[in-house]
């Protein structure tokens, strides 16, 4: 029962976490990178049509040992909820992907299907094996929602999911798998789906139940990952996306709200909130509405808002501004001490001027999907910059979200 304790716990102190899935036929564990800030709180290995599970997790392991070696597991367990090790557990297809080389077994049941094959025949195949190899197995409903695209789990299981908008249906079935004894439910929407689960559904589900609850399927984002945490998501599974950008597994693990690097802090909101007034004033001239603050020892050193059409000038961001007339505030260069506050997520320019200013800390509002530095450059700070993000989130998206309705 450690894994699932583990779960169970993270639920009751309101931890958030975040699965690596893996697919034995897809995955390229050469290219799997592993650090203190890119560390998943699982990973999930498995798939809908095979491979060879056995070599690929003792492979998998050999890689987790030789990249986080060096880790110190105190430091660890601060950093991301870890406890001493990085769970692997089994996300099967079928009974023939079984081994007992990982620590824990998704023992899954698909009762959105119709198939008896899946919803308990691959079970029972498997469950003389399981009970024999003593692997913790985590009896978990396994609900398929229709993310607007096939997907192998519906080819192999001969299943249609479940659509989305029959909310009441997807309530049901994880209401019925509570009372049926699960100890977890998996929202899916599948491999490679074009629409992840609806925050709706996730609310709806969170609300009915209280067994911890996990989501995947469509998911491409931290932001989007956020907002099913938001929503109730206990842990949140990606897999298809790292497959094709594994090099974003930092942006996605910095932005889990129980990393260290998210901490929020007394006066955060406060600051953010005049860091609002002066993206408003880069709103009311014309310009993108982001605004920023640098706030040293508890006073405020420099303000800035965007200034690129005012000033001709595209290296006018609103950080920039605020780098600047620190500077002048300090007479140096250097703001070893010195928070920065700003309504949206740096781009890679400001973020490498506020890792050259040696900021210590950045706390950010709304992310921004398409230009943000934690996609395209995580490691532009500083190395002992911490970040914290979604700092008045809402408000910070909803001026932008004018600004641009505005403009159209």
């Amino acid at each position: 029962m450690e894994v699932l304790n583990r779960i169970i716990s993270s639920r009751s102190e309101g931890r958030k976490q975040l699965a690596l899935l893996l697919d034995p036929e897809k995955a390229d564990l050469s290219r799997l990178s592993l650090s203190p800030e890119a560390l998943p709180d699982y990973i999930f290995v498995g798939g809908s049509t095979g491979g060879d599970t056995t070599d690929f997790v003792r492979t998998l392991k050999s890689t987790i040992n030789s990249q986080l070696s060096t880790i110190n597991y105190t430091q660890l367990s601060t950093l991301n909820s870890q406890l001493s090790t990085l769970p692997i557990l089994l996300f099967p297809g079928s009974a023939e992907q079984l081994t007992d080389e990982a620590d824990a077994l998704l023992y899954l049941s698909l009762l959105s299907g119709n198939n008896p094959e899946y919803l308990v025949g691959q079970q029972i195949r498997a469950a003389r094996q399981v009970r024999q190899s003593g692997i913790e197995a985590i009896p978990t409903a396994y609900i398929l929602i229709d993310g607007g695209t096939e997907t192998s789990a519906m080819r192999v299981t001969g299943t249609q999911p479940i659509p989305p908008e029959d909310i009441n249906r997807i309530v049901d079935t994880a209401i019925a798998a509570e009372m049926m004894g699960k100890q977890l439910i998996y929202l899916e929407a599948g491999s490679g789906a074009v629409n992840p689960v609806s925050e709706e559904i996730i609310r709806a589900v969170r609300g009915a139940t209280a067994i911890p609850l996990v989501v995947g399927g469509g998911i491409r984002t931290p932001e989007q990952m956020k907002r099913a945490h938001a929503a109730g998501a206990d842990i949140v599974v990606i897999g298809n996306h790292f497959e094709s950008h594994p090099e974003e597994l930092t942006a996605f693990c910095q932005n889990t709200p129980n990393n260290q690097n998210n901490q929020i802090i007394p006066n955060d909101e406060k600051f953010m909130r005049l860091a609002l007034l002066e993206a408003e004033k880069a709103f009311a001239a014309g310009e993108v509405p982001v605004g920023c603050l640098i706030v040293s020892q508890g006073q405020i050193i420099g303000r800035g808002h965007n200034l690129t059409e005012t000033l001709h000038d595209v290296t006018a961001h609103a950080e920039i501004q605020a780098v600047t007339a620190a500077a002048q505030t300090l007479g140096a260069k250097y703001m070893p001490d010195a928070t920065l506050y700003v309504t949206v997520e740096p781009c890679v320019m400001c973020a490498g001027a506020i890792g050259w200013s040696q900021i210590k800390r950045v706390v950010y509002g709304c992310t921004d999907d398409k230009r943000g530095f934690t996609r395209f450059a995580p490691h532009a700070l500083h190395a002992k910059c911490t970040v914290t993000s979604g700092i008045l989130e809402t408000e910070c998206r909803q001026l932008m979200q004018q600004f641009f309705k505005q403009r159209r």
